[in-house]
């Protein structure tokens, strides 16, 4: 059987992001044949057209690599003034600019923790747009959004919240199944 790599992405750079442990509890979660590492992009520079030299780019290329030798992409992310934050676009932004471009026909999944009551509800919504035009496979449903998340993590970040366990977990498995889907040959 194979095994799905799945390349998780942390919207915060923060050490005791919530998002940050909602990505350890998804790696938990995982059906058998799924497995993941979390990408570190801290030390992509802001975006600017003007240092795409390749001596610059050497954390965007770390960062390209490893989204294209992987099955999938997890995103987690919390909401920044309603909307994406800063260092996730910025990344994003980086990755447009590589060739090829990795994110174009890549299954992604989506999941946000804020200690708000909405979730990250707006986060994913732009995010789902930006990874849209990029020409990524976002996957619909279900949804994740982890509200007052600070009552569903223990100060270990351990999430011990059951009814967000499952969510989680069932997104993971619709995430298997959303790459299966992708990578299937299309019948025309």
């Amino acid at each position: 059987m194979k095994t799905y790599k799945i390349l998780g992405i942390c919207g915060s750079l923060r050490a005791k992001s919530y998002n940050h442990f909602a990505l350890k509890a998804a790696a938990q979660l995982m059906p058998e044949g799924m497995s993941l590492q979390i990408a570190d992009y801290s030390d992509i520079p802001l975006y600017n057209q003007d240092n795409q030299a390749p001596a610059t780019l050497a954390a965007v290329e770390r960062l390209r690599a490893q989204v294209a030798g992987a099955d999938a992409l997890l995103i987690a992310s919390p909401e920044y003034n309603f909307s994406v934050t800063g260092v996730l676009k910025n990344a994003i932004d980086w990755l447009s600019r590589t060739s090829p471009q990795p994110l174009r026909e890549k299954p992604i999944a989506l999941l946000s923790a804020t200690q708000g009551p909405v979730g990250g509800a707006r986060n994913q919504y732009e995010l789902r747009k930006i990874l849209g035009g990029l020409e990524a496979m976002v996957l619909n449903k279900p949804e994740i959004f982890i509200g007052l998340c600070q009552n569903r993590f223990d100060e270990q970040g351990e999430l011990t919240d059951a009814t967000t366990r499952k969510f989680i977990g069932d997104q993971m498995v619709a995430l298997q199944a959303w790459i299966k889907r992708v990578e299937a040959p299309s019948v025309n």
